[in-house]
């Protein structure tokens, strides 16, 4: 029985679900297309709703299919948006850092993460147009390292124009996500052997499912 998923399988070791988030015009839809096609416009076009692109990389000798969705930032989307987020294992917070609103407002998209995203969702924050003139610059690097911190989680400083960071923030992500996956199959291999045995076996695996399931 286990033969057809293999299959389907074969072409990748890790299947991971990214998810792009931020204002609109921060330059989400830019990035994803800078990693994915290696192109850049400069022809602004809102993303409706929600799109996604698929690319596969090459990471510590594993091949990993990144699945990843651009949300759109507007408002009266939000509701679309939202459903992504359980689905996500891991979420690009953008901002611009010519524009300190969409900086301000990354809080607000971390508070919609702890609403709708798993608890163990890996997150990373992006400061995305640092191609741009210092005299443009609204948000310094160490106030975005400094939000970072806070939070517990990795910063980049991104130009999809120039290319500048785009590789190393995917890749930064896919790997943490690799990681956490691996650590995890290793932790349920014990239990998913123990499962014939009476009462504690069955009781073990029972315990770790509801702690996974329940804690959102």
């Amino acid at each position: 029985m286990a033969a057809p998923p293999a299959r389907a399988r074969s072409d990748y070791d890790y299947l991971i679900k990214l998810l792009l988030i931020g204002d609109s015009g921060v330059g989400k839809s830019c990035l994803l297309l800078r990693f994915s096609d290696g192109s850049f416009t400069t022809s602004f076009i809102t993303t409706i709703g929600i799109d996604f692109k698929i690319r596969t990389i090459e990471l510590d000798g594993k091949r990993i299919k990144l699945q990843i969705w651009d949300t759109a930032g507007q408002e009266r989307f939000r509701t679309i948006t939202t459903a992504y987020y359980r689905g996500a294992m891991g979420i690009l917070l953008v901002y611009d850092v010519t524009d300190e609103s969409s900086f301000n407002n990354i809080k607000n998209w971390i508070r919609n993460i702890e609403q709708h995203a798993s608890d163990n969702v890996n997150k990373i924050l992006v400061g995305n147009k640092a191609d741009m003139d210092e005299s443009k610059r609204a948000v310094p690097t160490s106030k975005g390292q400094a939000l970072a911190d806070e939070y517990g989680i990795k910063f980049f400083e991104t130009s999809a124009k120039t290319n500048m960071n785009v590789e190393e923030v995917f890749f930064s992500i896919a790997r943490d996500i690799k990681q956490r996956l691996a650590e995890s199959d290793s932790k349920t291999e014990p239990q998913t052997l123990k499962i014939n045995q009476p009462d504690q076996g069955a009781g073990s695996a029972q315990a770790s499912q509801t702690s996974s399931c329940c804690g959102s």
